[in-house]
């Protein structure tokens, strides 16, 4: 199975991500937009594992998440990987500054590598994905209009709970399924 901790969204984030990607859209096929309800801002993506190693990671995320109280976060202004190429291959909305985030992913980091997943060579660079580019022709106008919203805050949401998900691999995309949700203390 193919799993990814992560931040689900609430309901007035994903309606204001949503009427961006409607006002970006516009029939422009060549970028494969995340759907509303597959919103989420991953905390850790874990890949393939075996199904009896659920119950170790399940034991780490609470240890983690015991030691956290709920948090405000805030969805402010977009970007893209790589940033600043003609041709990106992600169009993503940012996370503003948030250390108890930051604390929060590097601990789950700490406690996964226990179990033998090791810890992201990158930087924990929080954001959200919105799409990804299938192929640059014709894309110039709808970065443009991407790029309008570099400073658009999307709203805050109380972050209380972090989930455990499995993600199934469709033709028609990614498909999300909860496992399980951590409250925060």
């Amino acid at each position: 199975m193919r799993i990814f901790i992560a931040i689900d969204l609430d309901n007035e984030i994903k309606k204001n991500l949503s009427r961006l990607i409607l006002k970006l859209n516009k029939g422009n096929r060549n970028i494969k937009w995340v759907k509303n309800q597959g919103m989420h801002m991953t905390l850790k993506f874990l890949g393939e594992i075996k199904k009896e190693k659920v119950s170790e990671i399940e034991s780490a995320l609470l240890k983690v998440t015991k030691e956290y109280k709920s948090f405000p976060l805030r969805f402010k202004g977009t970007g893209t990987f790589p940033p600043g190429k003609k041709v990106p291959r992600v169009l993503w909305v940012g996370i503003e500054r948030c250390e108890i985030l930051k604390s929060l992913q590097s601990r789950l980091e700490e406690e996964l590598e226990k179990l033998d997943f090791p810890k992201e060579n990158r930087e924990f660079h929080p954001h959200l994905t919105l799409g990804r580019v299938k192929t640059s022709f014709i894309l110039g106008p709808t970065l443009s209009e991407f790029e309008k919203h570099n400073d658009t805050d999307f709203g805050e949401m109380e972050v209380n709970k972090i989930t455990l998900f499995m993600s199934t691999l469709k033709p028609t995309g990614a498909e999300y399924t909860v496992i399980s949700e951590f409250e925060l203390k």
